[in-house]
């Protein structure tokens, strides 16, 4: 057998080993965290939950997940130990220590899209009014309310059978 021959086979036994290292090494690293958990620590679950360490055992961990509530779970279902200030931040909402040079990401695009040629004329438009084509009540002429109201006089006096019906 050659060389070229085998080349494939060594490739794919080497990329294996590699694999499963990488893989041993994530549950190792999974292992001591889950050991180094204490009481008070912040966790989150595999489930999603949040969490604060009540009392550690062997293969368990009871978790106080709220006041009065009291949860039991294997220590193999510890998705992450949290930091307090992550655990504060996800769980309380406090944020903690923000860095001043971050840059800050709006809630909104519109900061993104504007310069500041669009803002001064954005403000100049404001001011003006639009026309849609209706007209207020404040904007039409006293004369024409004074027939509308001499017309339903006329329409009661007849309902009522007015001075004209005599």
């Amino acid at each position: 057998m050659s060389l070229v021959t085998l080349l494939p086979f060594i490739v794919l036994i080497g990329a294996m080993f590699l694999m499963t290292r990488s893989a041993k090494k994530k549950q190792q690293q999974a292992v001591e965290m889950r050991n180094q958990m204490q009481p008070g620590s912040g966790v989150r679950t595999i489930g999603g939950m949040y969490a604060t360490v009540k009392e550690v055992n062997e293969d368990t961990v009871l978790l106080d997940a709220g006041p009065g509530v009291e949860l039991l779970f294997a220590k193999n279902s510890i998705g992450a130990v949290l930091s307090d200030d992550e655990y504060n931040r996800i769980v309380h909402g406090i944020e903690h220590d923000l860095k001043s040079d971050a840059d800050i990401v709006p809630d909104d695009a519109s900061s993104l899209t504007e310069t500041d040629t669009s803002a001064t004329d954005a403000s100049a438009s404001d001011d003006k009014s639009v026309d849609l084509g209706k007209k207020d009540s404040a904007d039409e002429p006293a004369e024409d309310a004074a027939p509308a109201e001499a017309k339903t006089d006329e329409q009661a006096k007849k309902a009522d059978g007015g001075s004209e019906a005599k």
